[in-house]
């Protein structure tokens, strides 16, 4: 009987450990699932998880795009945050089903092969590492190191409990990185919705736009024309025309100009994000949405979103922004409540959008719901008339910025800015500017350092490369010359074009075309 007794006692004591140990999960389970960022998490492991554990050190390494990073770490400083490219010891890990014991006493110091992890774990004292794979989600991998002062076995660590819990350390090491992301973006486009200009400020030239050329003064026109209006815009520009600006200019001369203008770059913004972004999304909607967001729609109410680099959106995502420009509702993400919302659309790209269309890569029922108003912003080697307007702008903004009292430049410095090609347009003419005055030993910049590389290149034959607006302006005037200035009827230049009259005038307006380009003496 005493046999029977004892091995009954010995059922109900391993049935009573196998209870405590499934509790012991549960809570481990629970707690870590309520894990939303580093700091909660490295509380929630110094507490129940230490406790089963009785480690004195803890790393955990992940592995994205070949790269090993320090994910969390007790010692390591933060500018060790990356670990070596290729990781003996981070690969055995993941080779292996069971943990892996590292004597650390045992490891070669002065090798590259060794991590520095490792390194300073033995530098502060610990003598043991255990390793152990956690289950891989969506590509990432991610290997724990457990350290201990004193020398252990592997029977020490309680495998059983670890190999429960792993897969919820992985899955809350996933939700601090995507809410870690979404944080970086929140960041940047809260930074940019409060550059805003000052209204203290005497904006010069027009709403803050410099220049005076007649390319120029025909887009104040159609800035004058279209912003009262509720009306769609979109510009067309290259990188560093100044489409921004140009925005801001209908923004503020608009009957909105009381309300904000919301900026949102669309090539700025992970794709996974960008219509949360947009759009909102509600509590609970997805992981680490523990509240509700209004989406940039919804913050423009009654004001402007300004969608900058359009051609770059998603075309999954460019039929919802068509629903949204035709229906004037939003639905957040996780909700399912339609929001009425009131916001009009800026739009803004460098690519040539009806090219795309033909490509398949943007919608043609969102472009033309967008094309409602095209504005052509000329790059910078086409208005060239207002490159010393633009440079002595420059010239003061940066004097004051940099404390220096630059008073102009040389004759032949400014005939040097007005020959260079400038690819990088505007922009690129400021921070070159900027660059000179900061490297100025006298009070006239007299030499300006710019890039060889930059100008239209010249054959043999004196080939000269010009934008296709160039070429297009210098063919219409010669065919219109030809014409001897007649437009329209049998023998005008819009019938050798192959044009109807209006769309040659709307041409020649674009691009800036005025009698006074074929007459001599226009009345």
């Amino acid at each position: 009987m005493s046999k029977q007794a004892d091995h009954t006692a010995e059922i109900m004591n391993r049935l009573h450990s196998m209870q405590r140990e499934q509790l012991l999960i549960s809570s481990l389970h629970k707690e870590f699932a309520g894990v939303l960022d580093k700091q909660q998490f490295q509380k929630t492991l110094n507490q129940g998880f230490k406790s089963q554990f009785l480690f004195d050190d803890i790393v955990i390494l992940n592995k994205s795009a070949d790269k090993i990073r320090i994910f969390l770490s007790s010692s390591v400083p933060q500018s060790d945050s990356f670990s070596n490219t290729h990781d003996i010891y981070f690969e055995q890990c993941l080779n292996s089903a069971e943990p892996i014991l590292f004597d650390l006493k045992e490891l070669p110091v002065n090798k590259s092969s060794t991590p520095m992890y490792f390194i300073n774990a033995k530098d502060t004292g610990m003598r043991i590492a255990a390793g152990f794979s956690l289950p891989m989600i969506q590509d990432k991998q991610n290997v724990l190191f457990l350290f201990y002062k004193n020398h252990i076995s592997a029977d020490a660590i309680p495998e059983r409990i670890l190999t429960a819990i792993s897969t919820q350390l992985s899955v809350t090491i996933r939700n601090i990185m995507i809410g870690e992301q979404l944080d970086i973006t929140r960041d940047t486009i809260r930074e940019a919705e409060q550059e805003i200009i000052p209204q203290k400020i005497e904006l010069k030239g027009f709403q803050g736009i410099i220049g005076e050329s007649e390319v120029m003064k025909n887009i104040f026109d159609q800035i004058a024309q279209v912003a009262p209006s509720e009306s769609n815009v979109i510009i067309y520009g290259e990188t560093g025309t100044g489409k921004e600006l140009i925005a801001q200019a209908v923004h503020n001369l608009s009957v909105s100009s009381r309300h904000r203008m919301v900026r949102i770059n669309c090539a700025s913004i992970p794709a996974n994000l960008i219509e949360s972004e947009l759009f909102g999304y509600d509590k609970g909607s997805f992981t680490g949405a523990s509240e509700q967001r209004r989406g940039k729609f919804e913050q423009a109410e009654n004001g402007t979103i300004f969608l900058d680099e359009i051609g770059e959106l998603p075309l999954e995502l460019q039929g919802r922004l068509l629903r949204v420009l035709q229906e004037k509702e939003i639905e957040r993400i996780g909700g399912n409540k339609r929001i009425k919302v009131n916001a009009r659309v800026i739009a803004a790209t460098n690519r040539n959008l009806e090219q795309e269309v033909a490509k398949g890569n943007f919608r043609s029922d969102l472009f033309y719901r967008l094309n409602v108003f095209p504005i052509h912003l000329p790059a910078l080697r086409d208005r060239k008339e207002d490159i010393p307007l633009l440079a002595d702008y420059f010239l003061e903004k940066h004097n004051a910025k940099t404390g220096k009292k630059i008073k102009g430049f040389s004759r032949k410095i400014i005939h040097k800015l007005c020959e260079h090609h400038w690819q990088g347009n505007i922009r690129e003419l400021e921070n070159i500017i900027e660059r000179n005055i900061i490297t100025a030993k006298e009070n006239v910049i007299k030499e300006i350092d710019l890039p060889q590389t930059a100008g239209p290149q010249q054959t043999g034959t004196s080939f000269e490369i010009k934008t296709l607006q160039q070429v297009e302006k210098e063919y219409i005037l010669k065919v219109i010359e030809k014409c001897n200035g007649k437009i329209s009827g049998p023998s005008g230049a819009a019938r050798l074009l192959g044009l109807p009259p209006t769309t040659l005038i709307s041409k020649m307006q674009k691009l800036g075309i005025e009698k006074r380009h074929y007459f001599k003496n226009p009345k």
